[in-house]
């Protein structure tokens, strides 16, 4: 992004919305991010959200069920809702008719534009991972020893 610095400007705004500013939980918000790096088989997305999500009260079982998507058992309705909009999103364009009548039961409409700017806006990081083909961090390996001797 250092390459582009208007592109960078415009980008990180709309990603800071999405990180600090969004009607959603920080828990919400994690595991949509962690879903469209499954989908989009994005490991460094999926690497760099690891921590966050954990940091967020999302359990390695819960991290664990994403990538089976929203047909793993012991979702509640919206948490199922949240990451079925994910592969609706990405590989349909759109949110079906039992989508929004699922999120809408628990979200108003201001709430439901936050899970598709969500995902629509780590889709496109997704994508420039790995059209880059981002290596993960050197500094992942060392936080994943360090968690995994806290637990």
């Amino acid at each position: 992004m250092a390459h582009h610095p208007e592109l960078a400007h415009a980008y990180f705004t709309l990603n800071g919305h999405v990180l600090m500013a969004t009607t959603l939980s920080e828990r919400q918000r994690e595991l949509l991010i962690m879903r469209v790096a499954a989908v989009r088989k994005c490991g460094y997305e999926w690497a760099q959200h690891l921590f966050m999500a954990r940091d967020v009260g999302l359990t390695d079982e819960e991290i664990g069920r994403i990538g089976y998507g929203p047909e793993s058992p012991f979702w509640d309705d919206l948490d199922g809702a949240l990451i079925g909009a994910v592969d609706e999103l990405i590989i349909d364009g759109t949110l079906s008719a039992p989508a929004w009548q699922t999120l809408s039961a628990a979200l108003d409409t201001r709430q439901i534009l936050d899970p598709i700017f969500t995902v629509g806006t780590y889709d496109l990081l997704a994508r420039l991972f790995n059209a880059l083909q981002m290596e993960i961090d050197d500094d992942i390996p060392a936080l994943m020893d360090k968690y995994d001797q806290l637990f």
